[in-house]
């Protein structure tokens, strides 16, 4: 197999957003609730990344704004874990927390620009696809030192809603320059990165980093993954092999 271009989901593939998301939660905690013993901090990544309520994918198919989902989300975050309800003022200063630990703590993971030099040395065009506003995703690959090498191509907003439609893949082979057929996806989501890119003509690579997955995949659901034509890599550094560069 051989690709002319690759695009790569941001949060948890190229930027480490889940560790990011604990040293805001734990800044949230330590204002919002003093009670929560320190060694539980790890169970509000647990329920935030989940988004049980679904209101983040609300957001990706335009059904709410951004800042009424990350409401809900802080409500209901508070709600299990004790902490006081949030109207608009009060989530306004709650978010102001959030988000000033939250962007601070933005970093690469460690196999990310070797692999993306690889990929850029081989010939291939580069870019990037995220089911966040592109105004954002671009201030996160900028913090990271990626975005002059991996261009913020499509967000959220650019057509009003985002992955898995696959309008969203094909605008984003567009505006990179590449057949959807010879453009890789890479995301560390099985059903909306890589089952969604595959459904929409792409080849689809699931990135299962080691830890703990934002949702579980049974072995059945990696099964009929991997028929459909997944990849899967435990790690950017196999990227390389499976794209046969």
């Amino acid at each position: 197999m051989r690709v002319d271009g690759v695009l790569f989901d941001i949060d948890d593939t190229l930027v480490d957003t889940r560790g990011a998301f604990g040293h805001a939660l734990s800044g949230v905690a330590r204002r919002y609730l003093p009670d929560l013993p320190a060694d539980r901090h790890a169970e509000l990544v647990t329920v935030w990344r989940a988004d049980v309520g679904g209101h983040y994918a609300a957001y990706t198919r335009g059904e709410v704004g951004y800042t009424e989902q990350r409401m809900a989300r802080a409500n209901e975050l508070h709600e299990r874990f004790g902490g006081p309800a949030l109207d608009a003022d009060g989530f306004a200063r709650w978010d102001e927390t959030f988000e000033a630990e939250f962007s601070g703590a933005w970093s690469a993971h460690p196999d990310v620009d070797a692999v993306v030099d690889r990929l850029l040395e081989a010939g291939l065009a580069v870019g990037a696809l995220s089911n966040a506003a592109v105004s954002y995703q671009t201030r996160k690959l900028d913090r990271t030192a990626l975005l002059e090498r991996v261009p913020m191509l499509v967000g959220v907003d650019t057509l009003g809603f985002g992955k898995p439609d696959p309008r969203v893949f094909v605008e984003a082979c567009r505006r990179l320059g590449t057949d959807p057929t010879r453009t890789a996806y890479v995301g560390d989501e099985l059903d909306v990165d890589a089952r969604a890119a595959v459904a929409a003509g792409l080849v689809g690579v699931w990135l299962d980093r080691p830890g703990e997955r934002r949702l579980p995949v049974s072995p059945d659901d990696l099964a009929v993954a991997r028929q459909a034509g997944v990849r899967v890599v435990a790690s950017l550094a196999e990227l390389p092999r499976v794209l046969g560069i």
